[in-house]
């Protein structure tokens, strides 16, 4: 049993800021995931374990695809499903992807083990703050999608290690519509 997240723990999980029912919508008519990546996505489904939703990974899926980036960063890796997405989706890209989470590190290590059959995927643990300001080289992609509360202050040293083309891509910025609420009343962990 994954204990770190609990059926209350994130409320953005299930808050998403379009209605439902075109949710529902979009999900059903795209390209389903299959294969290894499914076992992942299911997995954290049964367990409560907030990844990006499909209509984002069929987002990706298309601009990497375009971009045909070559290095990749992931703030937040979780159990390692939008790494191992990514990597499906660009082949030839590096990726380097950071938690500081005991329990979702142990996870993704399992999952990389079995699915990073290229082993183009790099694991660091510890807090992004610091790890950021260790990185070299500079990345086409980067996504965030950790706490949100601490995206002000990941921004300026992402924005440092981007490539002149690159793209940053933030998770969950609109937080299940709460943006439009003053800051003081949104829990402090849930702030953006």
């Amino acid at each position: 049993m994954v204990l770190t997240y609990k059926r209350t723990s994130n409320p953005m999980m299930n808050r998403p800021v379009v209605k439902k029912e075109i949710v529902d919508f979009m999900r059903e008519r795209q390209t389903q995931i299959t294969g290894p990546l499914k076992n992942v996505e299911t997995f954290a489904h049964e367990n409560n374990i907030p990844i990006i939703p499909h209509e984002t990974v069929v987002y990706f899926q298309l601009l990497l695809d375009l971009m045909k980036p070559k290095r990749i960063l992931e703030i937040g890796t979780a159990i390692g499903f939008s790494a191992l997405m990514m990597a499906e989706a660009a082949p030839e890209a590096e990726i380097i992807t950071i938690d500081r989470n005991p329990e979702m590190i142990a996870l993704a290590k399992e999952n990389l083990a079995i699915y990073d059959t290229k082993k183009q995927i790099t694991l660091l643990e510890g807090d992004a703050a610091e790890l950021l300001t260790d990185l070299e080289g500079e990345f086409d992609f980067i996504f965030m999608d950790s706490a949100k509360s601490k995206y002000v202050e990941f921004l300026p040293k992402a924005m440092a290690l981007l490539s002149e083309n690159g793209v940053i891509i933030m998770d969950d910025i609109f937080q299940g519509g709460e943006i439009l609420i003053p800051i003081m009343e949104i829990k402090r962990n849930q702030r953006a």
